[in-house]
Protein backbone atom coordinates (compact mmCIF):
# COMPACT_ATOMS: atom_id res chain seq x y z
CA UNK A 1 0.00 0.00 0.00
CA UNK A 2 1.25 3.52 -0.80
CA UNK A 3 0.07 6.56 1.14
CA UNK A 4 0.93 10.01 -0.20
CA UNK A 5 0.26 13.39 1.40
CA UNK A 6 -2.07 11.89 4.00
CA UNK A 7 -2.79 12.92 7.59
CA UNK A 8 -3.51 10.22 10.14
CA UNK A 9 -5.08 10.79 13.55
CA UNK A 10 -6.40 8.72 16.40
CA UNK A 11 -4.85 6.12 18.66
CA UNK A 12 -3.28 3.17 16.79
CA UNK A 13 -4.28 4.73 13.45
CA UNK A 14 -2.51 2.03 11.41
CA UNK A 15 -1.84 -0.64 13.99
CA UNK A 16 -0.08 -3.68 12.53
CA UNK A 17 0.45 -2.08 9.11
CA UNK A 18 2.65 -4.17 6.78
CA UNK A 19 4.44 -3.57 3.50
CA UNK A 20 3.50 0.10 3.10
CA UNK A 21 5.21 3.30 1.94
CA UNK A 22 4.38 6.71 3.37
CA UNK A 23 5.41 9.77 1.31
CA UNK A 24 4.81 13.27 2.63
CA UNK A 25 2.47 12.08 5.39
CA UNK A 26 1.75 13.33 8.91
CA UNK A 27 0.94 11.20 11.95
CA UNK A 28 -0.85 13.59 14.26
CA UNK A 29 -3.01 13.54 17.40
CA UNK A 30 -2.97 9.90 18.38
CA UNK A 31 -0.65 7.52 20.23
CA UNK A 32 1.06 4.46 18.71
CA UNK A 33 0.05 5.05 15.07
CA UNK A 34 2.35 2.36 13.62
CA UNK A 35 2.64 0.02 16.58
CA UNK A 36 3.47 -3.58 15.59
CA UNK A 37 4.15 -2.49 11.99
CA UNK A 38 6.48 -4.34 9.60
CA UNK A 39 8.26 -3.63 6.31
CA UNK A 40 7.50 0.11 6.37
CA UNK A 41 9.17 2.92 4.43
CA UNK A 42 8.61 6.58 5.30
CA UNK A 43 9.80 9.51 3.16
CA UNK A 44 9.38 13.19 4.11
CA UNK A 45 6.98 12.11 6.82
CA UNK A 46 6.39 13.74 10.21
CA UNK A 47 5.55 12.13 13.55
CA UNK A 48 3.87 14.49 16.01
CA UNK A 49 2.54 12.18 18.74
CA UNK A 50 3.87 9.65 21.23
CA UNK A 51 5.06 6.07 20.69
CA UNK A 52 4.86 5.94 16.86
CA UNK A 53 7.01 2.85 16.24
CA UNK A 54 6.84 0.30 19.05
CA UNK A 55 7.34 -3.43 18.49
CA UNK A 56 8.03 -2.80 14.80
CA UNK A 57 10.37 -4.54 12.33
CA UNK A 58 12.17 -3.67 9.10
CA UNK A 59 11.59 0.10 9.09
CA UNK A 60 13.23 2.65 6.76
CA UNK A 61 12.93 6.40 7.38
CA UNK A 62 14.33 9.05 5.02
CA UNK A 63 14.10 12.82 5.49
CA UNK A 64 11.61 12.35 8.31
CA UNK A 65 10.89 14.48 11.36
CA UNK A 66 10.06 13.50 14.93
CA UNK A 67 8.56 16.56 16.59
CA UNK A 68 8.81 17.26 20.31
CA UNK A 69 5.54 15.45 20.99
CA UNK A 70 6.80 12.19 19.46
CA UNK A 71 8.64 11.24 22.64
CA UNK A 72 9.57 7.64 23.45
CA UNK A 73 9.07 6.99 19.76
CA UNK A 74 10.99 3.80 18.93
CA UNK A 75 10.97 1.07 21.58
CA UNK A 76 11.26 -2.72 21.25
CA UNK A 77 11.86 -2.37 17.49
CA UNK A 78 14.24 -4.36 15.27
CA UNK A 79 16.06 -3.49 12.06
CA UNK A 80 15.42 0.22 11.58
CA UNK A 81 17.32 2.84 9.59
CA UNK A 82 17.07 6.62 9.70
CA UNK A 83 18.76 8.81 7.09
CA UNK A 84 18.67 12.61 6.94
CA UNK A 85 16.21 12.75 9.82
CA UNK A 86 15.57 15.31 12.53
CA UNK A 87 14.62 13.98 15.97
CA UNK A 88 13.35 16.61 18.39
CA UNK A 89 11.88 14.39 21.10
CA UNK A 90 13.57 12.68 24.08
CA UNK A 91 13.77 8.96 24.93
CA UNK A 92 13.60 8.07 21.24
CA UNK A 93 15.20 4.60 21.26
CA UNK A 94 14.95 1.94 23.95
CA UNK A 95 15.46 -1.84 23.99
CA UNK A 96 15.74 -1.95 20.21
CA UNK A 97 18.13 -3.87 17.95
CA UNK A 98 19.72 -3.31 14.56
CA UNK A 99 19.69 0.49 14.41
CA UNK A 100 21.39 2.55 11.68
CA UNK A 101 21.27 6.35 11.93
CA UNK A 102 23.03 8.48 9.31
CA UNK A 103 23.26 12.22 8.55
CA UNK A 104 20.72 12.97 11.29
CA UNK A 105 20.38 15.12 14.40
CA UNK A 106 18.90 14.75 17.88
CA UNK A 107 18.04 18.17 19.28
CA UNK A 108 16.71 16.73 22.56
CA UNK A 109 18.53 13.44 23.10
CA UNK A 110 17.77 13.08 26.80
CA UNK A 111 17.63 9.40 27.81
CA UNK A 112 17.97 8.30 24.20
CA UNK A 113 19.33 4.98 22.93
CA UNK A 114 18.97 3.05 26.19
CA UNK A 115 19.54 -0.71 26.37
CA UNK A 116 19.85 -1.05 22.62
CA UNK A 117 22.03 -3.45 20.64
CA UNK A 118 23.78 -3.29 17.28
CA UNK A 119 23.82 0.47 16.70
CA UNK A 120 25.50 2.39 13.86
CA UNK A 121 25.84 6.19 14.10
CA UNK A 122 27.35 7.94 11.07
CA UNK A 123 27.48 11.75 10.83
CA UNK A 124 25.07 12.17 13.73
CA UNK A 125 24.81 15.07 16.18
CA UNK A 126 23.00 14.98 19.50
CA UNK A 127 22.25 17.20 22.47
CA UNK A 128 21.03 15.76 25.76
CA UNK A 129 21.97 13.95 28.96
CA UNK A 130 22.14 10.18 29.57
CA UNK A 131 22.68 9.19 25.93
CA UNK A 132 23.45 5.52 25.16
CA UNK A 133 22.98 3.99 28.62
CA UNK A 134 23.50 0.20 28.82
CA UNK A 135 23.71 -0.22 25.04
CA UNK A 136 25.87 -2.85 23.34
CA UNK A 137 27.68 -2.92 20.04
CA UNK A 138 27.66 0.78 19.16
CA UNK A 139 29.75 1.82 16.15
CA UNK A 140 29.98 5.62 15.91
CA UNK A 141 31.79 7.62 13.23
CA UNK A 142 31.79 11.42 13.03
CA UNK A 143 29.40 11.51 15.97
CA UNK A 144 29.08 14.60 18.16
CA UNK A 145 27.44 14.86 21.56
CA UNK A 146 26.81 17.71 23.95
CA UNK A 147 25.27 16.23 27.09
CA UNK A 148 26.36 14.69 30.37
CA UNK A 149 26.53 11.07 31.65
CA UNK A 150 26.91 9.52 28.19
CA UNK A 151 27.26 5.77 27.57
CA UNK A 152 26.96 4.69 31.20
CA UNK A 153 27.08 0.89 31.24
CA UNK A 154 27.81 0.55 27.51
CA UNK A 155 29.86 -2.37 26.18
CA UNK A 156 31.61 -3.56 23.02
CA UNK A 157 31.62 -0.12 21.39
CA UNK A 158 33.92 1.66 18.91
CA UNK A 159 34.02 5.44 18.43
CA UNK A 160 35.97 7.06 15.56
CA UNK A 161 36.46 10.77 14.84
CA UNK A 162 33.96 11.81 17.48
CA UNK A 163 33.49 14.95 19.55
CA UNK A 164 32.06 14.35 23.01
CA UNK A 165 31.37 17.18 25.44
CA UNK A 166 30.10 15.15 28.37
CA UNK A 167 30.65 14.93 32.10
CA UNK A 168 30.93 11.41 33.56
CA UNK A 169 31.20 9.68 30.17
CA UNK A 170 31.89 5.93 29.90
CA UNK A 171 31.14 4.98 33.48
CA UNK A 172 30.62 1.28 34.29
CA UNK A 173 31.65 0.28 30.76
CA UNK A 174 33.43 -2.73 29.26
CA UNK A 175 35.37 -3.17 26.03
CA UNK A 176 35.37 0.37 24.64
CA UNK A 177 37.65 1.74 21.89
CA UNK A 178 37.84 5.46 21.11
CA UNK A 179 40.02 6.66 18.23
CA UNK A 180 40.96 10.08 16.85
CA UNK A 181 38.42 11.85 19.02
CA UNK A 182 38.05 14.86 21.32
CA UNK A 183 36.50 14.37 24.76
CA UNK A 184 35.90 17.07 27.34
CA UNK A 185 34.24 16.46 30.70
CA UNK A 186 34.82 15.65 34.35
CA UNK A 187 35.35 12.17 35.80
CA UNK A 188 35.66 10.24 32.53
CA UNK A 189 35.63 6.46 32.59
CA UNK A 190 35.13 5.61 36.26
CA UNK A 191 34.44 2.00 37.34
CA UNK A 192 35.08 0.54 33.88
CA UNK A 193 37.10 -2.28 32.33
CA UNK A 194 39.12 -2.55 29.14
CA UNK A 195 38.95 0.96 27.70
CA UNK A 196 41.33 2.02 24.94
CA UNK A 197 41.92 5.59 23.72
CA UNK A 198 44.01 6.02 20.55
CA UNK A 199 45.19 9.42 19.28
CA UNK A 200 42.62 11.26 21.37
CA UNK A 201 42.61 14.68 23.01
CA UNK A 202 41.05 14.49 26.47
CA UNK A 203 40.26 17.24 28.95
CA UNK A 204 39.07 16.05 32.35
CA UNK A 205 39.00 16.81 36.04
CA UNK A 206 39.94 13.68 37.98
CA UNK A 207 39.28 11.54 34.94
CA UNK A 208 40.35 8.02 33.95
CA UNK A 209 40.07 6.69 37.50
CA UNK A 210 38.90 3.33 38.86
CA UNK A 211 39.53 1.63 35.49
CA UNK A 212 40.81 -1.91 35.14
CA UNK A 213 42.87 -2.25 31.97
CA UNK A 214 43.09 1.33 30.66
CA UNK A 215 45.16 1.75 27.48
CA UNK A 216 46.11 5.10 25.99
CA UNK A 217 48.11 5.32 22.75
CA UNK A 218 49.43 8.64 21.44
CA UNK A 219 46.90 10.68 23.42
CA UNK A 220 47.05 14.21 24.79
CA UNK A 221 45.70 15.06 28.24
CA UNK A 222 44.93 18.77 28.12
CA UNK A 223 44.02 20.59 31.33
CA UNK A 224 43.73 17.25 33.11
CA UNK A 225 44.58 16.70 36.75
CA UNK A 226 44.37 13.95 39.39
CA UNK A 227 44.32 11.34 36.66
CA UNK A 228 44.46 7.52 36.94
CA UNK A 229 43.49 7.13 40.60
CA UNK A 230 43.12 3.40 41.37
CA UNK A 231 43.49 2.51 37.66
CA UNK A 232 45.70 -0.11 36.08
CA UNK A 233 47.08 1.70 33.10
CA UNK A 234 49.36 1.53 30.05
CA UNK A 235 49.45 5.17 28.97
CA UNK A 236 51.48 6.81 26.19
CA UNK A 237 50.72 10.52 26.65
CA UNK A 238 52.07 13.00 24.11
CA UNK A 239 51.58 16.06 26.31
CA UNK A 240 52.05 17.35 29.83
CA UNK A 241 49.76 16.13 32.62
CA UNK A 242 48.91 18.50 35.46
CA UNK A 243 48.86 15.73 38.06
CA UNK A 244 48.63 11.96 38.52
CA UNK A 245 47.21 10.47 41.71
CA UNK A 246 47.57 6.96 43.14
CA UNK A 247 47.45 4.69 40.10
CA UNK A 248 47.10 1.01 41.02
CA UNK A 249 49.70 -0.25 38.55
CA UNK A 250 51.16 -0.22 35.06
CA UNK A 251 53.16 2.31 33.06
CA UNK A 252 52.56 6.03 32.53
CA UNK A 253 54.66 7.86 29.94
CA UNK A 254 54.26 11.60 29.50
CA UNK A 255 56.26 14.60 28.32
CA UNK A 256 56.05 15.93 31.87
CA UNK A 257 53.86 15.63 34.94
CA UNK A 258 53.36 18.60 37.24
CA UNK A 259 52.73 16.47 40.34
CA UNK A 260 52.89 12.73 40.95
CA UNK A 261 51.01 11.69 44.09
CA UNK A 262 51.84 8.22 45.40
CA UNK A 263 50.39 7.52 48.83
CA UNK A 264 51.83 4.22 50.15
CA UNK A 265 48.91 3.96 52.56
CA UNK A 266 46.59 3.72 49.53
CA UNK A 267 48.58 1.98 46.80
CA UNK A 268 51.92 0.28 46.13
CA UNK A 269 54.05 3.01 44.50
CA UNK A 270 56.42 0.40 43.05
CA UNK A 271 53.57 -1.16 40.99
CA UNK A 272 53.51 1.80 38.59
CA UNK A 273 56.39 3.02 36.40
CA UNK A 274 56.19 6.77 35.70
CA UNK A 275 58.38 7.89 32.79
CA UNK A 276 58.72 11.56 31.91
CA UNK A 277 60.36 13.07 28.86
CA UNK A 278 59.75 13.56 25.15
CA UNK A 279 58.22 10.43 23.60
CA UNK A 280 59.48 9.04 20.32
Amino acid sequence: MEYKNKRFTGERALFGEKGSCFDGCIFDDGESPLKHSQDIKCILTAFEWKYPLWYSRDISLENCTFHTGARAGIWYTENISLRNCSIGAPKEFRRSKGIHIENSSFTDAKETLWSCEGVSLVNVSSNGDYFGMNSKGIRAENFSLDGNYAFDGASDCVFENCRLITKDAFWNCEHIIVRNSFISGEYIGWNSKDITFENCIIESLQGLCYIEGLKMKGCRLVNTDLAFEYSTVDADIRSDIISVKNPSGGVIRAESIGEVIMDPARIDPSATAVIQGEQK
